[in-house]
């Protein structure tokens, strides 16, 4: 159950490994949150896939990766993030690297067990950022995946939306979403509209999903290149880090 305090930061890398670190990468990826096994202040960890093109398709890309880690509190969020070895390995093999951190601010449903604890408000302005995940039941995955073209060309053309990306633990059946809007208001335009509403709806009606987590986040930072757009980080997001 979550704390009735907390100070929760997620981190999340988005990496596209260098053909010359393939094999790293995928080393990687087997690890596991083995990779990130003694670090200061993390609660959980994942190590995820990343669909062609970081897209949300099932065709699996050979050199996108991301790694979604939640930390007990900022400064072991930054340490991590800034300071820590795995961080500075991506770097050095990576050809693309975006990094955000950011603050639960809304969370329903769980990840293998772990929840979210939201400790800010939904900001007012300024960008916020929508994760959702899910274990797919495999009977109906096939019926469940019929909806990804759609959503993916959707989201591709959506005003407002700066980044979004498809990941996952496993192929076919754990699967992910990642967005950051530049408002609350666009990201609601695009939840309670065409093909992710559908979507969202055949889920919930279909009871596609074993398990799911959706959950939205104040950006705290964000930095690097993701499919060839530069992030630059913005000294007003710095609000709400401690």
């Amino acid at each position: 159950m979550p704390s009735a305090v907390s100070d929760e930061v997620a981190v999340l890398l988005l990496a596209d490994t260098a053909p010359a670190s393939l094999l790293w990468g995928w080393s990687n990826m087997l690890r596991g949150p083995r990779a990130l096994r003694g670090t200061p202040g993390l609660r959980f960890a994942k190590l995820l896939g990343s669909g062609f093109e970081g897209g949300f398709g099932l065709r699996p890309s050979k050199s996108r990766q991301g790694l979604f880690a939640v930390f007990s509190n900022a400064a072991a969020a930054d340490a991590f993030a800034d300071d820590s070895a795995l961080v500075a390995a991506y770097q050095t093999r990576c050809t693309e690297l975006c990094t955000l951190k950011m603050r639960p601010c809304a969370s329903r449903g769980s990840w293998d067990g772990n929840a979210l604890s939201p400790s800010a408000s939904q900001p007012a302005g300024g960008p916020i950022a929508a994760l959702t995940r899910a274990s797919i039941r495999l009977r109906l995955a096939p019926a469940f995946w019929r909806y990804a073209p759609a959503a993916q060309h959707a989201i591709d053309s959506a005003a407002g939306c700066r980044l979004a990306v498809g990941l996952g633990e496993a192929p076919f059946l754990r699967q992910a979403t990642f967005s950051v809007w530049d408002d609350v208001a666009a990201m609601d335009a695009y939840a309670r509209s065409g093909a992710h509403l559908e979507a969202i709806r055949a889920a919930g009606l279909n009871q596609y999903f074993s398990e799911s987590l959706f959950a939205r986040f104040v950006v705290l930072g964000m930095r690097g290149t993701w499919k060839g757009r530069t992030y630059v980080p913005e000294p007003a997001l710095a609000h709400g880090l401690a």
